[in-house]
């Protein structure tokens, strides 16, 4: 029989989730969080996405860091999360370019994670590449009209995709 396993707070822990992030290298790349060693991530102004990052992305699970709107797009690194969402820091920063005026402190609108990076893919795992797999053929990247700069992946396209970048899953 199995038994389930519980947090610190007696709670039953869940299994880590797997996440894809896109990020345009130049505004932020996965060199730059190398270098950074960890960050929030923050500008998400899309609905769905913050709910995500409010709602289901939690401490240890997994992301693949995607180059969107680069040649190649590609996931060039696996980090996790470091951090459970909390209120993001820059909409209520009138000098960002993520600013909300309408965002209020005591009930905020927009979320981040904190994520740190575990590991860079040996080479960028194409788009191309993530297309010519038959395992990956339902992943919402590749969906037609998907822009969520924040999504779902499953477990076996999470496993799939760290083969084909060749890192091993020892986090």
């Amino acid at each position: 029989m199995a038994t389930k396993k519980h947090s610190a707070s007696g709670e039953a822990a869940r299994p880590r989730r797997y996440w894809l992030f896109k990020s345009e290298p130049e505004s932020y790349s996965w060199d730059q969080l190398v270098a950074d060693g960890r960050t929030f991530w923050s500008g998400v102004r899309n609905y769905q996405a913050r709910n995500l990052l409010r709602d289901e992305i939690r401490l240890g699970d997994g992301v693949l860091f995607y180059h969107s709107n680069a040649k190649p797009m590609a996931v060039v690194g696996v980090a996790r999360v470091v951090r459970d969402g909390y209120p993001d820091p820059t909409q209520f920063e009138p000098k960002s370019d993520y600013h909300d005026p309408d965002s209020d402190p005591g009930d905020p609108r927009w979320f981040v994670v904190d994520i740190a990076p575990v590991a860079a893919t040996r080479a960028p795992v194409t788009r191309e590449q993530l297309k010519d797999e038959a395992a990956l053929g339902d992943m919402m990247l590749l969906q037609r009209g998907s822009r969520l700069s924040v999504q779902p992946v499953t477990a076996v396209e999470w496993r799939r995709v760290l083969q084909l970048g060749g890192v091993k899953e020892s986090w």
